[in-house]
Formats: C-alpha cells, structure tokens, sequence
C-alpha cells in the first residue's frame, strides 16, 4: 500500500473511524467541512471523518482526478494546446483549452477518451508537492503557459502553491491545484467525455475564446450508464427544443436574450402569474406596479449605482444635452452626463418597494407589510452566459417583500415556507433540499446583528418542522438568507426558492415604523420568491415534465380529431359545445387520416385527443384518449366536460 494511503489510514484508524471498505477510500474530510485528499498532510489531533468513493463527496474527488487526467491526455495528443482551468461540477467535470487550429471534433473526444483510459490502466499514483509562487510562476512561464501563469499571480500572498503530478516515470503530466485528487489513477473506474463548447477566458467576451471540454466520472459503469440515459433524456427535453416543437416562446437578435412569448407559450405564462396571484390573497399579500424607469438618485440610495453597474440598463433622452438659452453648456463630457443624469431600467423591485413604504407614516399596526410585484426586470448578462429562457436579459419575478418587526421575522419564514411548499407540490416538485447561507467574510453590519438574524431564519425552519444545511459564508453581503433546491424529473437541481434577511436597505432608505411604545422604530425587510424568475422557471418545469403540462396550465386541454370529414360538422359543434364551459380545445378536421392526427396531436402533449365519428355522433360521445391514463373509452361530451372541468381547477388550496 502507498505511504500516503498507510498514513491517511492510520490517521483514521488512531480515531476509531476506520472504514469497512479501505480500497474505497479516497479522503478524509474534517470537522470544518474541508476535503482533504491522502496527499495532505494534517496534524495527527485534527478531527476527520472518511470519504469513500461511492460518497457525494467521494464523487467530487473522483470528476475532478478524471479531469487531471483529460488534459493530460489532450496535452499528450495535441502538443501546443494550453490549460486553463479544471474544476468538479454538479454532473461531472471541465477543462478549459485554448487549442491551436481551432475546435475539438467529435473524433478527437473519442481519441481523448482512449488516452485517458491508458493512462488509467497504467494505475500511476497522484502525489502533491508546495512549491513558491516564484517557482511555480517560473515552472509554467518556461512551459509557455500563459493562463496558469495568471491563476498562479491571482493566488494571495501567503496562501499555499501546490502542484499535483501523476503518471509513469518521464511522462509525468501536472498542474497547480489544491486538490482533492484519488489516491491513484486506477480509482477513475467509469468514464466518459460528453461534448465540447465554446467558453471565454474568465467568462468575459472580451477574452480569448477557449475550448471546453465536459465530461463525467462515476465509481462505476452501472451508475454512469444510468447517468447517460438521463443525458439522453435531458437532451429530448431541452426546453429550447421543446420551446420550438410546441410554439411557446421565440427568440429573436433584435432583442437579444430577451424572449418573446408567443400564445401557447403566453398562456402558461400568464397561468403561472394569475395561479400566485391567486395565492397571494390567502396569504396576506397586496400586489402592486411599480415603473420601469428610475432617476439614478433611487439607485444610488440602494446601493446598486456603485456596485451593480454592469447590469443595469441605462437610458438617455436628446435634452440630457440641451443648453438653454443664456447657459453655459456642461464641461463634462457625453459619457460623465449620462451616467450621472440618465434614467436606469430597474433590474430589481426592492428600492421602488422601499419608496413605496416610505411614502407615509407607518404604525406597528400595519405590520407585517407583504408587498408583491410582477414588473418586468432588466438585467444585463454577458453573451457568454445567457441560454434560453434559464438567463435571460428581460424577465419577470414573483417577487415580495416583507416589511415587519424583527421578533416576526420567524413566525413570517414559517408562512413562507408553507405557500412555498404548496406551489411546488402543485408542480410535482417533491425532493426539496434547503441550505441557510451565512455571513460572508465582505459584508455590513456587526456580528450581533448577524448572530440575531441567523438565528431568526434558523428559529424559522424550526418552527416549520424542515431540516436544512449550512452553508457557511455564502449569504449575501447584506444579510443570510435560506435557498430551496429543487430535484427535477431528471435528478437534476435547482435553486429556485429563496428568504433572505435584510437590515440594510430599510437603513439607508430610513424606513421606520411608529412602535406599541409611540417611538420610532426601524423595519426589517424580507426579500421571497418562490418560482424567482418566471423565465427561468419555466424552463425548469417545461424539462420536468417534458412539455407534458397539467390540463390545469396546458394551453390546449383537448384536441377533437374526426375519423373522416363526414364529422367535421360533428367535431365543430363539440368544440362549441366544450369551450362554451371555459375548456381550450380545438379541432383537427384536415384531409389526414385518423392515424396521422393521432400522431400530430400526441406532438403536441395535448392531455385529451377525442375521437369522433358517426356512432359519436349519433350518441353525443366521444372516444377519450388521455395522453397519461391511456385509452378510457366513450364518454358523453358532458360527462368528459366535467371531467376535465374537474382537473382545469389550479391546485390552490391552503389545506
């Protein structure tokens, strides 16, 4: 057994922890959370834990060894190509080329893909080493690697340098990393390069673009193949994809990133929209519009002017730069008076909330506060980052916001989180993970305020009877906030949901409330959504169910299809008949066989396809085929109507 793995055994062994499964061993993790490989050295009393291969965490160190390893094998094909950075993901790993001569094909992954395996095969083991910045910055200068050379003079003064190696004697592949990696490259047992994209140095378009790699590891080839069907999966219901086959949504570059909605699409949309709204009045919210456009004074006293200017739109009219008669004309140049006078599109609703409060003299009495809003946001995202309708430039949000006293921020958290658990249970969103995110190192506000909103959150999920994890120092730098992490139909997931704890723009807004005791007192405010951006929302669900909507929210409930154009009269009048109770349904009366309209109905994951034909007639039926049950037989166009009546109702109850 190498000498590493004996002294990460021993370390383990020396605390009672040794594991059933040592081959399985990869790293040790400690009490702080921190995953340190069997490479590192740690001080003998330090408190750890095992992580074997087959852990979540063991998992992370298995993506990112497997990316070692993919530019070791890239490097060794293609002499000349340099890189970058190659990080563990949620679903499997990256690497960042910049290769000379263009892109990566499809033949080259496969290449890339055999030489990773031989360099597994040969079962070499990884080893780490500390070198100085000086070293390192002189060991990548003389290789020609211009990037590693920037990663390296971005790394603090004082932190560790260390390079981790693998490989057979004389063809030691390495790079500065800090690791964790397996022990050896034997422990990579499942494998697989997925597909290349385009991706800017730094994710800034005004970098070079490199070529980037993807791919995935697992501990073995029964959880990969499983995890490839998902791929394939995902890949039939891309919600891009699907946007298109069933004409939701359009995107065109004279709006960049910004979607149009088109009927079926709007539909939905609006659904989303009015079933909220729908919950917002059970809950105790006021909904309220807000302008577009601000005077930058607004942002300047939120904060945003200063620290969010790079995504936010600004705007300008001709007389910014009209002199009046007997005045002088402005010294500055165009540029300094139109970012001190022009208006800004908002890209969030809390300052215009905050007017709103503050607009009048305010008692305990009429706290809490909820205030929600549907206004369009504006934020500008670079080109390398937008993707469909999951980051756009134009969306909306179902934003609100809860002014209250600091003692109710709790019993508020525990409301919350009841609607929020009710939405995504409508949605078929069951496996729901929660993480309160702490105090970052950059923030404002003492520790004493932190502690008491910490705890306010904490106390929150308590009394909501949900467990949660930390997740230290990830909050905002204005306050902790608790996520809500979706698992979709895929596994797959996704922050949607999010509560956060904000002391700071009642403060620089001056918002107070008159309190029980006749003083003035100073409101907290609670920034919740629960979808977040409709947009990106719906291209979550859209994937969930792959474009097989509810008939609640389905655009179109039900599509009558005639066995030949002797019904077509039939069909008609049934349609007539079906919408005339509020239902959406239409009717394929082409000159196709019945067979053919079965087959372009099923495209469109319409819920219903009704069958009609002379017997229909004569018996006011119709033949009911459900897209999830399967064949049900005749029904009476009534007794279908209350049917789907039925199912047409939005899940709002309280309960």
């Amino acid at each position: 057994m190498p000498d590493d793995r004996k002294l990460g055994l021993a370390l383990l062994e020396a605390q009672g922890k040794r594991p059933k499964d040592l081959g399985d061993l990869v790293a040790v993790k400690t009490a702080s959370g921190r995953l340190v490989d069997l490479h590192t050295p740690l001080d003998p009393t330090t408190a750890v834990t095992p992580v074997l291969a087959s852990s979540a965490d063991g998992l992370q160190v298995i993506r990112h060894s497997t990316a070692h390893v993919m530019a070791d094998a890239v490097q060794r094909l293609f002499p000349g190509t340099k890189v970058t950075i190659g990080p563990a993901i949620e679903d499997g790993f990256y690497y960042d080329f910049d290769k000379p001569g263009g892109s990566f094909s499809e033949d080259d992954l496969a290449q890339i893909e055999r030489a990773m395996l031989d360099v597994i095969r040969a079962d070499t083991p990884f080893s780490r080493s500390v070198v100085s910045r000086e070293e390192a910055i002189a060991t990548f200068e003389k290789l020609g690697e211009s990037f590693k050379v920037e990663i390296i003079r971005a790394i603090p003064e004082g932190e560790e340098v260390s390079l981790y190696r693998h490989g057979e004697a004389g063809r030691e592949w390495f790079d500065v990393c800090e690791g964790p990696h397996v022990p050896r490259t034997g422990f990579l047992r499942a494998i697989k390069l997925t597909h290349v994209a385009g991706a800017y140095w730094r994710g800034d378009e005004r970098n070079p673009m490199l070529q980037r790699i993807y791919g995935t590891a697992f501990p073995s080839k029964k959880a990969l193949d499983e995890h490839l069907k998902l791929i394939e999966e995902a890949k039939a219901r891309d919600h891009r994809k699907l946007g298109k086959e069933l004409e939701l949504f359009h995107f065109d570059a004279v709006a960049p990133a910004m979607p149009f909605f088109l009927p079926r699409g709007a539909y939905v949309y609006n659904e989303l929209v009015g079933y909220i709204r729908g919950l917002y009045q059970e809950f105790g919210y006021e909904e309220v519009i807000t302008p577009q456009a601000f005077d930058p004074r607004l942002f300047r006293t939120s904060g945003h002017l200063g620290n969010y200017n790079e995504n936010m739109y600004r705007l300008w009219t001709e007389d910014l730069f009209e002199v009046e008669p007997g005045q002088k004309p402005d010294p500055r140049g165009p540029r300094e008076v139109l970012q001190d006078a022009s208006f800004a599109l908002k890209p969030m609703n809390c300052p215009s909330h905050c007017v709103i409060f503050g607009s009048k003299k305010r008692s305990y009495r009429d706290l809490p506060w909820r205030v929600a809003d549907f206004g369009r946001l504006h934020r500008y995202e670079r080109g390398g980052v937008v993707h469909g309708l999951s980051r756009v430039r134009s969306f909306c949000q179902d934003d609100a916001h809860i002014f209250c006293a600091a003692e109710s921020v709790s019993v508020e958290i525990e409301s919350f989180i009841k609607l929020l658990y009710l939405v995504y249970h409508a949605f078929k969103f069951e496996d729901i993970g929660i993480r309160l995110a702490t105090r970052p190192e950059k923030r404002i506000g003492g520790d004493d305020l932190w502690d008491f909103a910490e705890k306010a959150l904490a106390q929150g999920l308590e009394r909501a009877g949900l467990a949660y994890e930390l997740a230290p120092g990830e909050g905002a730098f204005y306050g902790p906030k608790v996520e809500f992490h979706v698992k979709d139909a895929l596994k797959r997931s996704w922050q949607l949901g999010t509560i956060q704890y904000d002391p700071n723009l009642p403060e620089r807004f001056d918002l107070t409330y008159v309190g029980e005791d006749g003083k003035e007192h100073r409101p907290v405010m609670l920034h919740r959504a629960i979808l977040g951006s409709l947009e990106r929302f719906f291209s979550v669900y859209l994937e969930h169910c792959g474009g097989n909507f509810p008939a609640w929210i389905a655009p179109r409930q039900a599509m009558v299809l005639t066995v030949s154009d002797k019904s077509d009269e039939y069909a008609r009048k049934v349609v007539a008949r079906l919408k005339a109770k509020g239902l959406r349904v239409e009717a394929d009366t082409s000159a196709d066989k019945l067979g053919a309209k079965i087959r372009n109905a099923r495209m469109t994951r319409v819920p219903y396809m009704l069958v009609v034909g002379p017997k229909e007639a004569e018996t006011e039926s119709v033949g009911v085929r459900s897209r999830d049950a399967g064949e049900l037989g005749a029904m009476h166009v009534d007794a279908f109507a209350e049917r789907l009546l039925g199912e047409s109702r939005p899940p709002r109850s309280v309960g």
